[in-house]
C-alpha cells in the first residue's frame, strides 16, 4: 500500500486512504488480535463518517491515524507485494492479449511492401472484427463470414502454419509467436485470375466477371505482376548424378509448377505439372510455362549500355537504331527450350529458356523513366546508398553499396517520380526540383532503375546469364509499353514500331521446331465485344482453392506475398487496417481500400462484449469502493 505525503490531506486523499486501508484490512483481519481489529475498524468507520460529512480537517487527522496503524500492523509483506505485482501483470497481459487478438491493436509498418498505400513507419489502428471473431492465440475463428471479405481490401494475417521465412517473433518480449503481415486481398476462394497489363482479370466461382473489383479507379497507380522471378524458388537433389543436378522443380505461388530433367543422353526436357490448374473437365493441359496466369504478358527488364548489350546479350546493337541506353527485356520463360547452365554456385543443372529483346532508348525515354521513378526507401551516407532498415554500422561496411555522389547524407525515397526526404518517424518532405537527386544523367537513370530496389551492386549488369536481376518489370497495355507503372513507349512511338518490326522478323526467321515468341501485346482476355473470355480465364488463370485467399503487396517489387508463400488460409485472417494515424499528411485517415461497413455482426458482438465487461467492471468497482463502504457503520 502506498500512502500520500502527510504534509497535506485533501478530502480526496483521505477517501483514497480509506479505500486502500479498508481492503487491506478485509484481507488481514482474520490474523489480527481482536482489540487491534476493533481499533482499526473504529478508525475506518470514523473516517468514513467525517468524509461523508465533508469535514476535511477532521478527516485528514483520522486519515493520518489510519495510515500510522496500517504502516505498523497492516503493512504488506514482500510476498504480498510480489503476489499483487504478478497478479496485476497477468491481468494486464490477459486483457492486452484479448484486446489485440479480438478487438483492435496498433500496428507499425516495418517494410515497403505496401507502398504507396502504407509506408515504412506508418502507424495504423487495426480492427480485428472486419471478417469475424478471432480465437485468441490460435489461427482459428469463433465466427467468420467470408462475405465480409472484399476483393482489393487490405487484410492482416498471421504467418502461423505457413511456409514463410523468418516468421517467428516475441510478443511483449515474453511470449513466442508468429509475425503478422499486411497485404491486399486479390483472390477469394473459387476465383480464377489472369494477369495482363499490370491489371488482373477475374471470374468468381459462379463464372461472374469480378475484374471491376480488382481494377478500382482509386487503385489505378498500383500494378500487379504475377511472379517475383521466373524461377524464384527451385528444389534440386543434394548430390549430382553424372555431374548434373537433376531433376529440378520450379515453384510459383509455393506450388511445384514445372519439372526439368535430363535424359540418359543428357538432353534437357521439361514437364508442366499443372497443380490446381485444371478448372473443368475438358480443359486441355498447359504445355508451356509462359502460358501460366499471363506470364507471357510480362518481362523482367534492366537498362544496359551499348557495350553491355554486346557482351551480356545475344543481340547485336548495330542492327538497330543508336540508343543512349538500351532496355533489355527477358520474357517468355520456356520449358520447351530448357538448357543446361552452370548457376552462381557452380552447379550444372537444367534451366528454363528465356527470350531476350532489346529496345534502344533516347533521351526523352530516359527522362520519362526518371519522371516516373520509384525506389525503395534508402539512406545515403558519405555518397553511398543502402536500403532503409539495415543496420547502419554493418551497411556502411558493405562493399556492394552503389555510389551516389553529390547527394547529401539523409534518408530518401522516390515514388511516381517525386523524390522525398524522410525525416523523424517517417515524416516525408518532397524535395525541390533543384535537388541533385533530380539531376538528369543517363548513368544516374541506369543506376536508379537497375538497383533502386535492392541498392546492391550485385544486381547491376555484370555477367551473361546472370541470376540476380533487378525487380523491374515491363508489359504491354493497350498497345503501349509500360515501365514503372507508366507508358514509356506509346503506340505511335517510332522506337516501339521499329522494335515490333524486329520482333516479328525474328519470329519469321526462327526455327519452326523452336519458334521465337516475340515480346508483343497479346491483348487482354476479352472477346471482340469486350466481354471477358471465361473459357480462356478458366484454362490459363490461377484458381484460388477453397478456404484460401490470394494476397499481393501493392509494391510488387518489394513484396514477399502469395507469389512466394502461396495462398493464405481463411483461418489466418485476423482483421484489417481501419485508420492511419501517423504520419500526418495526405494519407492520414482511412487507407486506400474499399470501405468496410462500420457495423457488422462480429463487430457488434465484440463491441457489446467490451462494453459489457467495462460496465460490469465499473459496477464491481463501485460496489467495492463507493461510500459508504459495506461493513462500515
Amino acid at each position: 500500500m502506498r500512502f500520500f505525503s502527510r504534509s497535506s490531506y485533501s478530502l480526496k486523499k483521505s477517501k483514497t486512504i480509506l479505500r486502500q486501508a479498508y481492503h487491506i484490512y478485509l484481507r488481514k483481519k482474520q490474523k489480527l488480535p481482536d482489540e487491534l481489529s476493533a481499533e482499526i475498524l473504529k478508525t475506518l468507520s470514523a473516517l468514513q463518517q467525517e468524509i461523508l460529512s465533508k469535514n476535511t480537517v477532521t478527516a485528514a487527522n483520522l486519515a493520518k491515524q489510519l495510515e500510522t496503524l496500517c504502516e505498523f500492523h497492516l503493512k504488506k509483506s514482500t510476498f504480498d507485494q510480489l503476489k499483487d505485482l504478478v497478479f496485476a501483470l497477468i491481468f494486464a497481459l490477459g486483457v492486452a492479449i484479448l484486446i489485440r487478438q479480438m478487438w483492435f491493436e496498433f500496428y507499425e509498418i516495418p517494410s515497403g511492401s505496401m507502398r504507396p498505400t502504407l509506408k515504412e513507419q506508418d502507424r495504423l489502428v487495426v480492427s480485428k472484427t472486419d471478417f469475424g471473431i478471432n480465437m485468441p492465440l490460435h489461427p482459428k475463428h469463433l465466427y467468420f463470414d467470408p462475405k465480409l471479405v472484399q476483393r482489393s481490401g487490405i487484410a492482416i494475417f498471421t504467418g502461423e502454419n505457413m511456409d514463410i521465412r523468418d516468421v517467428d517473433t516475441m510478443y511483449f518480449y515474453i511470449f513466442p509467436g508468429k509475425k503478422q503481415y499486411v497485404k491486399r486481398i486479390i483472390g477469394k476462394p473459387g476465383d480464377i485470375l489472369y494477369f495482363y497489363g499490370g491489371e488482373i482479370y477475374a471470374i468468381d466461382q459462379m463464372g461472374n466477371n469480378v475484374s471491376h473489383e480488382l481494377q478500382l479507379p482509386q487503385l489505378n497507380l498500383i500494378e500487379h505482376i504475377p511472379f517475383i522471378d521466373f524461377d524464384r524458388k527451385i528444389t534440386m537433389p543434394e548430390t549430382p548424378v553424372n555431374g548434373i543436378y537433376s531433376p529440378i522443380y520450379i515453384y510459383q505461388m509455393n506450388e511445384a509448377i514445372a519439372k526439368l530433367y535430363t535424359t540418359a543422353q543428357n538432353q534437357v526436357r521439361g514437364e508442366m505439372l499443372n497443380p490446381s490448374q485444371i478448372h473443368y473437365a475438358d480443359a486441355p493441359k498447359i504445355e508451356e510455362y509462359s502460358d501460366l496466369w499471363g506470364f507471357k504478358n510480362y518481362g523482367m527488364s534492366r537498362l544496359l549500355t551499348k557495350e553491355q548489350v554486346k557482351f551480356l546479350t545475344d543481340q547485336d546493337p548495330s542492327t538497330m537504331e543508336e540508343g543512349i541506353l538500351y532496355l533489355e527485356i527477358k520474357h517468355h520463360p520456356s520449358i520447351l527450350s530448357a538448357k543446361l547452365i552452370r548457376d552462381e554456385y557452380g552447379r550444372l543443372r537444367p534451366s528454363m529458356g528465356l527470350s531476350t529483346s532489346i529496345i534502344p532508348l533516347q533521351e526523352h525515354h530516359l527522362r520519362t523513366i526518371l519522371a516516373n521513378m520509384y525506389t525503395a526507401r534508402f539512406e545515403v551516407t558519405n555518397g553511398f546508398a543502402y536500403r532503409w532498415g539495415l543496420n547502419p554500422q554493418l551497411a556502411t561496411k558493405n562493399m556492394f553499396l552503389p555510389h551516389l555522389p553529390n547527394i547529401p547524407n539523409g534518408c530518401y525515397e522516390f515514388y511516381y517520380g517525386k523524390a522525398s526526404k524522410v525525416k523523424w518517424q517517417g515524416i516525408t518532405e518532397q524535395l525541390p526540383p533543384t535537388h541533385p537527386l533530380y539531376t538528369y544523367d543517363p548513368q544516374r537513370v541506369q543506376l536508379l532503375y537497375n538497383i533502386g530496389i535492392e541498392f546492391d551492386t550485385r544486381f547491376a549488369p555484370q555477367t551473361k546469364n546472370q541470376r540476380l536481376n533487378p525487380a523491374r518489370y515491363t508489359y504491354f497495355r493497350n498497345g503501349e509499353l509500360y515501365l514503372l507503372g507508366a507508358p514509356i513507349l506509346t503506340q505511335e512511338d517510332p522506337t516501339l514500331l521499329e522494335f515490333l518490326k524486329r520482333e516479328e522478323a525474328r519470329k519469321l526467321a526462327s526455327n519452326p521446331q523452336n519458334p521465337y515468341l516475340p515480346f508483343a501485346d497479346a491483348g487482354s482476355p476479352l472477346k471482340e465485344d469486350g466481354v471477358i473470355d471465361i473459357d480462356f480465364i478458366r484454362q490459363y488463370g490461377i484458381l484460388v482453392p477453397p478456404k484460401m485467399y490470394l494476397v499481393l503487396g501493392d509494391n510488387h517489387a518489394m513484396s514477399a506475398d502469395s507469389r512466394e508463400f502461396g495462398f493464405v488460409p481463411e483461418s489466418n485472417l485476423r482483421g484489417g487496417p481501419d485508420f492511419i494515424f501517423w504520419p500526418p499528411g495526405p494519407r492520414w485517415g482511412y487507407p486506400n481500400q474499399p470501405e468496410y461497413p462500420w457495423v457488422n455482426f462480429p463487430r457488434a458482438i465484440i463491441w457489446l462484449a467490451a462494453f459489457a465487461c467495462i460496465g460490469t467492471g465499473t459496477l464491481y468497482w463501485r460496489s467495492r469502493n463507493h461510500l459508504p463502504l459495506k461493513g462500515l457503520k
